[in-house]
């Protein structure tokens, strides 16, 4: 086997591989004993005529294809070390001669890992994220605390916003049930936009029992293309009414959900609860907002095909998140209108900012020589079996060296991450309005 090199624009590369024709025909070879058993040809028994005989038949390239397949796991691998390239890409094979009689010789077109090259990135300076607790953000965390404590109660009355309808319903459009329209003992809140506009303001100022027409018109941009811009009737059936009362705040209730006997002592846990929350979405705020300047600061030209590789892995993420949800891929289409295509198209600024955020700080850790001891690696796992309550002895047999590795990698970047913010100019917001200042005040 022989590996030729070419260069080409925007950090792709060509290989030209050429393979022996005895290496080729064992890979026929191969292809037929694969193969033989789905050729029934006359005067032999299914999956015993000889080669040359089914050759002869349906030609002599009948085998190539599998055999190409075969001769590409085997000599790529080694075609790409031998290379010296670090490929960062599937390749994209084209074959330049092919026969039962000469060399093979193939083609394996790369993108090749892009040089970075970095702008400033010591120092960068950035707005520091606030971690301010005002007054407002108490009073909104103790309304979510009274909602969360809140009674719902069946009340004889007719509807009013914020109440809890359960209904059922059947819709139609043109006279014909649509799939998807129908449904039984649904709680419906209100005013809380769940179903299409227009139908929760119907049920206002009726009571359980009735039944009542429903007309509405399906929002052009909706999911199902079949219903969008349709006007659409649903007979729906008032069964239950319930009214959510939300406790009063005061040192009763204070006492009821917490250990502090007023509200003032309850509501400065809840500043402090938020305020270290605050402080740690403000840190991981810091570190994108710093990461982000030292990427924007940086240029690289990354390949069209290493985006395609990323976006192939974010596309095959998302469809096992789905599937782990019970959603099949292709009914996830067909209930939003959306290709795969329209997906990758929407991925793919992410796609390209990961790619580029992952070669500047690797670029950065090579800059300033940032290493991880094989020490160092341990500690983690130590930790790691900890967290499992493993022996640290028990816990390492199982881990191999891609693992080693990867977690080498992950905490180098991580290190590199933290010089990055350490080195950084965190600066504060500009002054806010006399209105938001009197608000942290008062907090």
């Amino acid at each position: 086997m022989s590996v030729k090199v070419e260069n080409l624009e925007h950090n792709m590369a060509k290989l030209t591989v050429e393979v022996d024709n005895a290496d080729f025909l064992k890979a026929i070879d191969a292809a037929y004993n694969k193969n033989k058993g789905r050729f029934n040809l006359p005067g032999f028994r299914k999956g015993h005529a000889p080669k040359d005989m089914i050759e002869k038949m349906y030609g002599p390239q009948v085998f190539f294809e599998d055999a190409l397949n075969v001769v590409l796991d085997d000599t790529y691998p080694s075609a790409a070390k031998e290379s010296g390239l670090e490929i960062v890409s599937r390749p994209e094979i084209g074959v330049d001669q092919i026969g039962a009689d000469k060399n093979l010789i193939y083609t394996a077109t790369v993108a090749v890992k892009p040089e970075v090259t970095l702008g400033e990135y010591k120092g960068v300076t950035v707005e520091k994220a606030d971690t301010t607790v005002s007054a407002k953000d108490v009073n909104d965390r103790l309304k979510q605390e009274l909602e969360k404590n809140a009674r719902v109660i069946d009340v004889d009355r007719a509807i009013k916003k914020n109440d809890i309808a359960t209904i059922d319903f059947v819709g139609s459009v043109d006279g014909k049930e649509f799939e998807g329209g129908k449904g039984e003992d649904y709680p419906l809140t209100i005013g809380s936009g769940t179903f299409i506009p227009g139908f929760e303001d119907q049920l206002i100022g009726h009571k359980a029992g009735e039944t009542v027409d429903v007309n509405v018109t399906f929002p052009e941009e909706y999911g199902a293309k079949d219903l969008a811009g349709k006007a659409a009737l649903f007979k729906t059936t008032i069964k239950f009414v319930k009214e959510k009362q939300v406790p009063a705040a005061d040192d009763e209730f204070a006492s009821e959900v917490s250990e502090f006997d007023t509200l003032d002592e309850y509501k400065k846990d809840l500043k402090k609860t938020l305020k270290e929350a605050k402080e740690k979405s403000a840190a991981t705020a810091n570190e994108n907002n710093v990461i982000a300047q030292v990427v924007d600061n940086a240029t690289v030209d990354i390949p069209s095909a290493m985006i395609d590789s990323q976006l192939d892995n974010m596309v095959y993420d998302y469809q096992m998140r789905l599937q782990q949800q019970g959603i099949p891929m292709d009914q996830y289409l067909k209930i939003t209108g959306q290709t795969v295509e329209q997906i990758r198209t929407q991925m793919k600024p992410n796609a390209e900012r990961n790619i580029k955020t992952s070669l500047v700080i690797e670029a950065v850790m090579k800059a300033e020589n940032i290493t991880v001891s094989d020490e160092r690696v341990d500690e983690e796992f130590k930790k790691i079996a900890e967290q499992y309550k493993m022996k640290y002895e028990d816990f390492v047999k199982n881990i191999t060296d891609a693992q080693k590795d990867s977690m080498k990698r992950d905490l180098a970047f991580q290190e590199t991450v933290d010089l990055l913010v350490s080195e950084a100019n965190l600066v504060k917001a500009e002054k806010k309005t006399k209105k938001a200042d009197k608000e942290d005040a008062e907090a």
